[in-house]
């Protein structure tokens, strides 16, 4: 903690950087968002959707989604919409480049993604992220005490920004997947700042002559080993699914890569500092331990799990 403001520092800059991005180059949204045709398509035997992809890619088409649908033979294609150019006259243009290479190929469905649905799902999403952020205030001021919560909701708040400035500055494109990959690192990322507040709830109970600064360090220190654990674990599971999972969880563990990585050094470079700044105390803990539990002189309540 006495790095803290050289460490919120490089935090603010970063995030500075990400809402300059998101304002000056915006989102590179997917069809979902967008509008566009999307098509299933059946094949006799596994498809290859790599070749797949490459067929489609050859008519000039960018950002195409490619992907297994219910069985390896069935295939979903969700392409971007065009000017004058119908969904009817794009499934047909694909379909004769698949058939190509493969004359078996059967047409299931087509359907056109209008711009009004695309809108709906952003707003739905941007809707969901609220409420999300809601609950873990309550939950955070219910639990611990309402300092908490402000410094929690910022740090977390400090993790999406960044993931959506990653994704402004280089264009990748912007998914109904993603926006799941932020929501999931939103409950990560609070996950480990409760641990670390628990922990220093636990130590202003237990150690009485230590100041502030002491017991916050003490309650990184002592649960550091358990984040190396735990999110080494998970990173190592979600660069799996990036190395290997292909196009489609591709920009999915992208985000969750980034969300994992700035999620821990926000829990324990931010989210306690911020704490630390707005005056968190032995008292605040004690008398809010208090209101619940009736016993503030249990020196084993709220410990943590």
């Amino acid at each position: 903690m006495e790095n803290a403001l050289v460490f919120n520092a490089i935090s603010f800059l970063t995030f500075a950087a990400a809402v300059f991005f998101l304002f000056s180059r915006g989102l590179h949204l997917s069809v979902e968002f967008t509008g566009g045709t999307v098509m299933e398509v059946a094949y006799s035997q596994a498809a290859d959707v790599s070749k797949i992809r490459s067929a489609i890619d050859g008519l000039g088409y960018q950002d195409v989604q490619v992907q297994n649908f219910g069985t390896a033979r069935d295939v979903l294609i969700r392409l971007p919409g065009q000017k004058n150019v119908s969904s009817a006259q794009q499934s047909e243009k694909v379909l004769v480049a698949l058939r190509a290479d493969a004359p078996d190929v059967q047409l299931r469905r087509t359907e056109f993604v209008g711009p009004q649905v695309g809108e709906e799902l952003a707003t739905d999403g941007l809707k969901a992220l609220g409420m999300v952020v809601v609950g873990i205030m309550v939950y955070l001021a219910f639990r611990f005490e309402w300092k908490f919560a402000v410094a929690a909701i910022i740090a977390n708040l400090h993790d999406v920004v960044i993931i959506l400035g990653f994704f402004s500055f280089f264009q990748w494109e912007f998914s109904l997947a993603v926006l799941a990959a932020v929501l999931a690192v939103l409950g990560y990322s609070v996950n480990e700042s409760v641990v670390i507040f628990d922990r220093i709830r636990e130590n202003f109970r237990r150690y009485r002559k230590m100041t502030t600064i002491q017991i916050i360090d003490n309650a990184i220190t002592s649960t550091i080993s358990r984040t190396i654990i735990t999110h080494g674990c998970t990173q190592a599971m979600v660069l799996s699914m990036l190395l290997f999972g292909g196009a489609t969880l591709h920009y999915f563990a992208l985000a969750l890569t980034i969300g994992i990585c700035f999620g821990i050094y926000s829990s324990v470079f931010v989210a306690a500092a911020i704490a630390m700044w707005l005056g968190i105390k032995r008292d605040d803990l004690l008398k809010s331990s208090s209101r619940r539990e009736g016993d503030p002189a249990d020196p084993n309540a709220g410990a943590a799990v």
